[in-house]
């Protein structure tokens, strides 16, 4: 296996167990690793200190391990097993109540660059590094291995999450099994994922908790769910009791989802209306006081650190816009996953949004991504949902 020397002093961050290393902590390589190639990880003074991914970039390194160990079947077996035990302790494979969520969360389960979400019975996995993707046969082999008859298909949906020219190469696949998008159930809720053509792996698991805690605030009220995507937020809120619920989102095919999962879940056409539009446009035209509740969950608006100045401007001038038109007593729901906008550079961008709006707020709830997509305690990097529950007076 090919080798990086670290600089004098430069191992006490693998040593605290953080997954990185950065190109300028390396003194000198070993072998010409290339892209997606295991490297050992060596201190100045010869000693292992880690294993993992190698890439010619800021980043050269992300550890899978953190000791010198043999990479084989066993490896990766382990790997999947102490995330699906602790899945399990999160009591989340459920088949009358949950069968989706998150299996491998990247860093968080100890996998850097590699997503595999679970959708009853089907995984679907997104490599976002070159040596994921090169070790995904052996990948699929330790997911078969530890779920055994539950699992019915794996589909790999990384042509468009590997870098650079890499996935131009690829097309997304089922690479065991074979299977169709079909339905699933939240909580109870029913919802039809399509994972082959839907964004990311088809369906936002992260905002499942945030779902069920918009419940206890619409009872009677009139909700607008802004960048819907499928509806989530909406069934949610119906399910709840909401007078009227209205979703918005510029994606007509994500408009049709969201209609398709109203009807499954059996509400009337009466109860919601589904409007494909630019949100910002949506809400300029909105008199003020017509929504009780409101969802914001836009795009990530950044995802550089170059671009995150533009991105918090975006969230202050999106979230006053909401502001300005919420009845007073409302509530609103506001996200970022913006994974360079850290949680009080998101803060501040609602406070700024309050005083541009003129609206008194408290503060109710401060949000984050659910348990199935762990931070590891050792890399802080890895929390990417913001949210924030808000009063408005």
């Amino acid at each position: 296996m090919k080798e990086l020397i670290l600089k004098d002093k430069r191992d006490a961050a693998v040593r605290r167990f953080h997954p990185w290393v950065f190109s300028g902590a390396v003194a000198k390589k070993k072998g010409n690793p290339q892209d997606g190639e295991w490297v050992k990880v060596l201190s100045a003074q010869g000693e292992v200190v880690g294993m993992g991914h190698y890439h010619d970039g800021s980043i050269c390194v992300r550890l899978l391990s953190f000791q010198d160990q043999e990479i084989n079947a066993e490896f990766w077996a382990a790997k999947i097993q102490k995330a699906y035990h602790y899945r399990q302790v999160l009591d989340l494979d459920d088949k009358d109540q949950t069968n989706c969520f998150r299996l491998i969360h990247a860093e968080g389960d100890g996998l850097p660059g590699l997503i595999i979400d679970f959708y009853n019975g089907v995984a679907v996995m997104q490599c976002h590094s070159i040596g994921m993707h090169r070790d995904r046969e052996a990948i699929v082999a330790a997911l078969q291995v530890v779920l055994g008859k539950k699992l019915k298909a794996v589909y790999d949906k990384s042509a468009e999450s590997l870098p650079g020219n890499y996935g131009a190469t690829f097309k997304n696949e089922y690479v065991f099994g074979q299977a169709t998008p079909g339905e699933v159930k939240e909580h109870g809720k029913r919802f039809w994922v399509d994972w082959e053509s839907g964004q990311k792996t088809g369906f936002f698991l992260d905002q499942r908790e945030n779902r069920r805690l918009l419940g206890q605030y619409v009872d009677g009220k009139k909700v607008l769910n802004a960048f819907c995507y499928t509806g989530g937020f909406s069934i949610y809120a119906l399910e709840a009791g909401a007078k009227m619920v209205h979703s918005v989102d510029v994606s007509a095919k994500a408009m049709e989802l969201t209609d398709k999962n109203v009807a499954l879940n059996e509400f009337s056409a009466d109860q919601h209306v589904s409007y494909t539009a630019d949100v910002m446009k949506f809400l300029d035209q909105q008199e003020a006081g017509v929504y009780d509740v409101m969802v914001v969950d836009p795009p990530a608006f950044a995802k550089s650190m170059e671009k995150r100045h533009n991105a918090v401007k975006g969230y202050m001038r999106l979230n006053a816009l909401a502001l300005k038109k919420i009845s007073p007593g409302g509530i609103l729901f506001t996200f970022s996953c913006s994974q360079v906008v850290n949680k009080q550079l998101f803060y501040d961008s609602i406070v700024a949004a309050a005083i541009e709006a003129g609206r008194q707020i408290r503060v109710m709830h401060q949000l984050s991504q659910p348990a199935d997509h762990p931070v590891s305690l050792f890399h802080p990097e890895g929390e990417y949902l913001k949210g924030l529950v808000v009063y408005v007076e």
